[in-house]
């Protein structure tokens, strides 16, 4: 898929949701890669497919962009996890690297047969201008096997971009060229779910005792012949993911799959989630079974909850991340009774800011991005027991001495569904109850006073 600027232009940013963090949103100007590019929001959107291989034609400094920065787990294949060149050099640039990636295709399906290939283009062989998607129509030619260009060189735009030319490629390319052997009338996609530290493993078993069947999961623990059905199923459940919301609307036109927008993160988003696929699906009895399920599963969660709310009434939490797990933290909070006195206005919308007041109150306070300064200060003022944030906040903590739990993505725990609300209070609990927290305010040996 030879990627114009037009129809990159044709990429259009979606209205927010009320659960999306504002980065989805901000449009992606050429050549605004500071931070992160759309080679990048490519492979993450495209790598968790997990019996594919993802050839890189660049050099090989490009490999190390995406190596292992995600924790996309895999119940399957692991080839995903191999990072594949050509490694360009001078004599290509020179020259012209399409033949060297054309042999270099046969090469990789020769030794490791996988189901696909995912060649991506990167900002040297896009200056260059390699035939990216003549190299790939010949060796699916003589191979068999489908080898998918993806036009993303990282100068295009931002990460967002890149997730969405990611979807355009799999609907150009993989979506509805193959058939299920069967189709039911509970069949759904996952779209945006990436299934990061097992995220996915939360939701499965919850959609399992409904009755609903998982068709297709772009792309968290996929295989490549399920996406090529995924044109089969009754629904779209799109998760918190507005870089791939275009894809969904145009499986909406082509196919006539209707979605939803939904979220995993926070006992309110899950019951609501569920309520909604089972209405999109339209069976009563499904309704009710869903009722059933929300009700069983919030009891047994609260009463899992018990002991550590017995501990953690009261305390006081200031948190400092911007994205959907935001909302995870507040709904964990408010389960254990803890008070959440501060929070991060970091990618969140007015939009985003009224749902928490609503949550928190109208004192609630939102701190500036990137302010450990003040971040401090509220933690002073307030007297908060526990910073939850990124790891380049923890020396915050300990100015503060105060508790710090780092909740980054790439921290290997799953937050999603009803025992990712659990994992947060078991990692609360830990945080919160290390004897470390209490020798931050001890006195170094050498300035105790001397007994005599």
């Amino acid at each position: 898929m030879k990627t114009s600027q037009g129809e990159i232009n044709d990429l259009p940013i979606e209205p927010r949701s009320e659960n999306q963090d504002k980065s989805c949103t901000q449009s992606s100007n050429s050549g605004d890669a500071q931070s992160d590019c759309a080679f990048d929001g490519a492979m993450i959107a495209l790598v968790p497919i997990t019996d594919a291989a993802h050839l890189i034609h660049g050099p090989s400094g490009c490999i190390g962009n995406s190596w292992g920065n995600r924790s996309s787990f895999s119940s399957g294949s692991t080839l995903y996890k191999i990072r594949f060149t050509t490694d360009t050099d001078e004599n290509d640039i020179i020259f012209g690297g399409a033949k060297k990636l054309y042999k270099g295709i046969l090469e990789l399906v020769r030794r490791y047969k996988p189901a696909a290939v995912f060649v991506y283009s990167t900002c040297v062989s896009a200056l260059i201008g390699d035939d990216v998607n003549g190299a790939c129509k010949a060796a699916t030619q003589v191979t068999g096997i489908p080898i998918i260009p993806v036009d993303s060189p990282g100068f295009v735009g931002s990460k967002n971009l890149g997730i969405r030319i990611a979807g355009e490629a799999l609907l150009e390319y993989v979506i509805g060229t193959a058939e299920p052997e069967q189709i039911t009338p509970y069949d759904i996609n996952l779209i945006g779910e990436y299934n990061i530290a097992g995220a996915l493993w939360n939701i499965l078993p919850l959609l399992e005792k409904l009755g609903i069947r998982l068709l297709a999961k772009i792309t968290g623990d996929a295989r490549y012949k399920e996406i090529c059905y995924a044109h089969r199923a009754k629904l779209n459940v799109v998760i918190a993911s507005k870089s791939l919301l275009k894809m969904a609307k145009k499986m909406e036109e082509r196919y006539g799959i209707p979605y939803i927008e939904a979220s995993f993160y926070g006992i309110e988003d899950i019951n609501r989630c569920l309520q909604n696929i089972a209405e999109k699906l339209g069976n009563n009895d499904l309704h009710q079974r869903t009722e059933k399920l929300i009700a069983q599963e919030t009891a047994a969660l609260d009463e899992k909850l018990t002991p550590y709310r017995i501990r953690l009434q009261g305390k006081r939490v200031v948190i400092y991340t911007g994205d959907v797990k935001s909302w995870l933290i507040i709904s964990a909070a408010k389960m254990l009774g803890m008070s959440v006195i501060a929070i991060s206005s970091k990618k969140n919308s007015r939009e985003d800011q009224a749902r928490i007041k609503s949550l928190l109150g109208k004192d609630s306070i939102f701190l500036p991005q990137d302010s450990p300064r003040e971040i401090l200060q509220v933690i002073n003022d307030h007297q908060a027991d526990i910073l939850i944030a990124s790891d380049r906040y923890q020396y915050t903590a300990l100015q503060a001495k105060i508790s710090f739990l780092d909740i980054r993505a790439e921290v290997h725990y799953p937050y999603t569904g009803y025992a990712g609300i659990l994992e947060v209070a078991q990692e609360l609990y830990a945080t919160f109850f290390s004897p470390v927290w209490k020798q931050l305010h001890q006195k170094a040996p050498w300035e105790k006073t001397e007994v005599g």
